[in-house]
């Protein structure tokens, strides 16, 4: 029985139709990727299946109980929320009381508290709420993390993997990600392609990652000028199947043209053509024209070209036994290789292997703590930063562009701001526009046009893909391809990745860097597994929580006394088996009919579980004081 049913659905923002009369509907266990030019409307589409958004004319038809479950592309909030309370704030009662649970029994359990505490188990068990406890205590086991993880203390990538865990731990009957992969790193990503392919939910994706998408749709909804129109198969078909559709939709037009034309030139012959037997004629006549004004053209493709410059050196960079640290972190170790004029080299890593900081030192705004890096001559470097911090959000598009100036130079010759602006699909109203108003692919466009207004012979791409739309991601790509000189881009795009580069620096887990050649495909052919281990969150700032239990790390010889040295040796072991034990005693608690055992046993059972937290907290603090003499 289908889903959710759009009948008949139109809704515009002012004079511009996002939805034209659509007709959609999805059926259970669908996998569909919407896709788009950016400002088409996937994401108000995506809003109105999720009932945020009201539709101006049309119907939403859902079945009758059907649970869904949106992820918009905003991150959560970076709060003191823990990541046990999340997951389990987003199942509605249930997740309340047991959070509520958790809190008491990591608490001091007095009289009024397990009085309080019989009482959850009681709801709890009407609600089915253990099996759901099991399964957020799986989910944070899936992601890695420590229940009690205050979400600060995360990544962005890893509050955006902690939202998809939630979205799916309802077991929706229908998911809507909204770019799922924004924020994620490749392992991350292959994580999620993971998670997707095992839901039994319906599935609908917005996503700028044409990989993931052709690996998880098997069917493509493209949302051109109002319309929506369904193409059977992945990605690689649809390509196919669009460029059809396109050719027929000329082939019609051009008819229709010719036929309107003739009757153009019958009605201007005269009396005749209004006579009464001809009267449907010219009605017919009417009703051709009015289709012709309210017939909207494909919006353009963006026209994107590089100001040349003069060659620089044959040597663009040569790293010699690079090292950096941050706080005694290695990012980068003894990292040795050479970059020369032509190369399109690409950074692959996890978030916070040390891409950044590559590339920092590749543009000399940073300097090795040991080793060398030795730059070549004659360079004109055009950069694009992912974080923006190039555009000015108080100043309008033009001024971002051209400094308040009405022409800019490109080759040699003068264009006006407008012209060029609408060569990367800015319309003049947009252009007055202040950039704080943008969208994010259109601040990434005008990015790219402003990087692109500056003579250049090095270009240096860091996170290039986000928020762009696959045309102008598709164009990006043939520009490079044609561009003389040389490139480099840090991405988590394996696709564009392999469309592009002819080498690629691999930066592992421990710092290295590994010289290859070819894209992300061949990176794989060569170096085998690149992440062997579970990834580990990455925090924006060391956090105030405990990290997870491990091998201990290597000695730190002539730091600490033979007794201190065999203290932190046990530590990792005695960690573990607390952790042990306090699994087993709330899995003993987890049961139906454990606090219907006498008082005291339950009371015992429960300051138990208080002293085995408290002294892992205490082997935990102990722990890193002695990693850190």
């Amino acid at each position: 029985m289908t889903l959710i049913r759009l009948d008949q659905a139109s809704l515009a923002y002012g004079d511009h139709p996002l939805l034209d009369h659509v007709d959609f509907a999805i059926e259970p266990g669908e996998r569909i990727a919407l896709v788009g030019r950016n400002g088409m409307g996937k994401s108000t589409l995506m809003r109105v299946l999720a009932g945020a958004e009201k539709l101006d004319s049309g119907e939403r038809v859902v079945r009758q109980g059907a649970v869904i479950n949106y992820l918009a592309q905003d991150l959560p909030p970076a709060d003191d929320t823990t990541v046990y309370a999340f997951l389990a704030d987003g199942l509605a009662g249930v997740g309340e009381l047991l959070h509520r649970y958790q809190q008491l029994i990591s608490g001091t359990l007095d009289e009024r508290a397990m009085k309080e505490l019989e009482q959850l188990q009681a709801a709890i068990e009407m609600q089915d709420g253990w099996a759901i406890g099991q399964r957020i205590e799986a989910a944070i086991a899936d992601l890695g993390l420590a229940g009690e993880t205050p979400m600060k203390a995360l990544s962005g990538g890893w509050r955006r993997r902690v939202a998809i865990a939630r979205s799916l731990l309802s077991r929706p009957d229908l998911l809507l990600l909204d770019e799922p992969t924004n924020h994620l790193d490749i392992p991350a990503i292959e994580w999620l392609e993971k998670l997707v392919r095992h839901t039994e939910s319906a599935l609908v994706l917005i996503t700028h990652d044409r990989r993931f998408m052709n690996d998880v749709a098997d069917r493509i909804c493209w949302l051109d000028r109002g319309r929506l129109i369904s193409f059977p198969g992945n990605y690689q078909r649809f390509l196919q199947q669009r460029e059809e559709f396109l050719q027929n939709e000329e082939r019609q037009n051009a008819l229709f043209d010719k036929r309107l034309a003739e009757e153009e030139k019958w009605i201007r012959q005269g009396i005749k053509a209004r006579r009464t037997r001809n009267e449907g004629r010219v009605r017919a006549l009417k009703a051709m024209r009015k289709e012709r004004s309210q017939r909207i053209a494909v919006r353009g493709n963006v026209n994107m070209q590089l100001d040349d410059s003069q060659r620089s050196g044959k040597l663009v960079a040569e790293f010699d036994h690079v090292s950096y640290c941050y706080a005694d972190r290695p990012v980068l170790v003894d990292a040795s290789f050479v970059i020369q004029r032509g190369d399109c080299v690409a950074l692959v890593g996890k978030n916070g292997a040390g891409k950044s900081t590559l590339l920092k030192l590749l543009l000399g705004q940073l300097q090795p703590q040991s080793g060398t890096v030795r730059l070549g001559t004659k360079q004109q470097v055009a950069y694009f930063d992912q974080s923006r911090q190039q555009l000015d959000e108080s100043r309008t598009v033009a001024d971002n562009v051209a400094e308040g100036r009405e022409t800019i130079d490109i080759n040699g010759r003068q264009k006006h701001v407008i012209a060029y602006l609408g060569d990367f699909l800015f319309s003049p109203q947009r252009i007055r526009s202040p950039v704080s108003t943008l969208s994010g692919g259109e601040k990434n466009r005008l990015l790219l046009a402003r990087l692109f207004s500056q003579p250049a012979n090095i270009l240096v791409l860091d996170e290039p893909t986000n928020d762009l739309d696959i045309e102008t991601l598709e164009l990006l790509e043939e520009l490079i391809a044609g561009f003389d000189g040389t490139v480099i881009v840090a991405s988590h795009d394996r696709e564009f990745i392999d469309q592009i580069v002819t080498g690629t620096l691999f930066i592992d887990d421990s710092g290295h860097v590994h010289d290859y050649v070819g894209g992300f495909d061949d990176l794989l052919r060569q170096h085998g597994e690149l992440w062997p281990a579970a990834p580990k969150p990455v925090p924006d700032k060391t956090p105030a929580v405990r990290p997870a239990a491990a091998a201990p790390a290597a000695a730190k010889s002539g730091k600490l006394s033979y007794k201190l040295q065999r203290e932190l040796e046990q530590l990792p072991l005695q960690i573990d088996e607390t952790e042990r034990q306090i699994a087993e005693l709330q899995a003993q608690m987890a049961e139906p009919a454990f606090f219907q055992q006498e008082r005291q046993v339950v009371e015992a059972a429960s300051s138990r579980l208080v002293q085995l937290q408290q002294k892992l907290e205490q082997d935990f603090d102990r722990w890193q004081s002695l990693e850190s003499q």
